[in-house]
């Protein structure tokens, strides 16, 4: 019998920035479900139970003054994050803290056998958060935390994350940029927020060559990225040999979301995840990062998730 795919969707992670006129809102987590439900693979998936990630695996990416930080600029009130320019309500931290858990749930229903690999419908999302900062709209670095707690929970030795947001996962990259044992690849729109991920940053030290950024200018779409996809990052990834996968979701990247000038289709990304599901023989776990239009997001989920699940 063939395994599931699995879905992490917290509604608690629904209650950051409630209330509260922002791209990155609520209704992004209510339009996720909508999309799966209304392409038929809602009721086929596994559903995983909700956690908030601990202390102690937070502090696999994060430093233990940001933590502190973070938490008491939620608990005080503050309109957003004092370290940068995150915008955050009174639920925002519980929120990070589920979203990260999530993650980590997934990580546990793949590497265990339970679920054939996962989808994560989390908020806020996770790649601009480095060890010791806030950015953008992310709180928690969760792919970060994800791959960290994949190697000490479940001993897994490498793993590869590829993040096609349109924005560049500034975060991810600077949490492993010396680290050989985590492979990040980037396709991301330049110039744009937050104006890194040259292609010129590629690791420093041990982990020269494990970074490899694809920066692309406004109009971008499927013939450039998933070039870069097929004849750059899965002969370098095959060579890496990876344990796992983690996918930093953005559907940012779409034809028509207000904060990016991508031009991918749902077809698109259905086709970039058989791609790199080839790596792990499935073995992914995707974790939502942007995508600012509704209708959008609902339907470019869908044909990810149902690539995902395909046997």
């Amino acid at each position: 019998m063939s395994l599931p795919t699995a879905l992490a969707a917290d509604p608690i992670c629904r209650g950051h920035l409630a209330g509260r006129q922002h791209p990155e809102r609520p209704e992004r987590f209510d339009a996720v479900l909508d999309g799966l439900r209304s392409a038929g693979l809602l009721d086929r998936l596994l559903p995983l139970d909700s956690r908030a990630a601990t202390e102690d695996e937070l502090l696999l990416c994060h430093t233990p003054q940001y933590l502190r930080t973070a938490q008491q600029d939620v608990e005080r009130g503050r309109p957003c994050l004092s370290t940068g320019d995150t915008d955050i309500t009174a639920n925002s931290w519980d929120a990070a803290l589920h979203a990260a858990g999530s993650a980590l749930n997934a990580v546990d229903a793949v590497v265990s056998g339970r679920a054939r690999n996962a989808f994560c419908n989390v908020r806020p999302p996770g790649h601009h958060a480095n060890a010791g900062r806030g950015m953008g709209f992310c709180l928690l670095n969760n792919v970060a935390i994800a791959a960290r707690y994949a190697q000490r929970r479940h001993a897994l030795d490498r793993v590869v994350i590829v993040d096609w947001d349109v924005h560049h996962g500034n975060g991810t990259q600077d949490i492993f940029y010396s680290d050989p044992s985590v492979f990040f690849f980037s396709s991301h729109q330049w110039p744009l927020y937050p104006g890194t991920g040259r292609a010129d940053e590629t690791g420093a030290g041990a982990a020269q060559g494990t970074t490899m950024n694809f920066p692309f200018p406004a109009g971008t779409g499927r013939a450039e990225i998933l070039r870069a996809v097929q004849t750059s990052l899965m002969p370098a990834a095959r060579r890496f040999r990876p344990d796992l996968v983690l996918i930093s979701a953005g559907f940012d990247s779409r034809i028509g979301d207000p904060l990016g000038r991508f031009t991918l289709t749902d077809q698109d990304f259905a086709d970039l995840t058989r791609t790199v599901m080839e790596l792990t023989e499935g073995r992914v776990i995707s974790v939502l990062e942007g995508g600012y239009s509704l209708e959008g997001l609902a339907s470019a989920a869908a044909a990810h998730v149902a690539a995902l699940s395909l046997r």
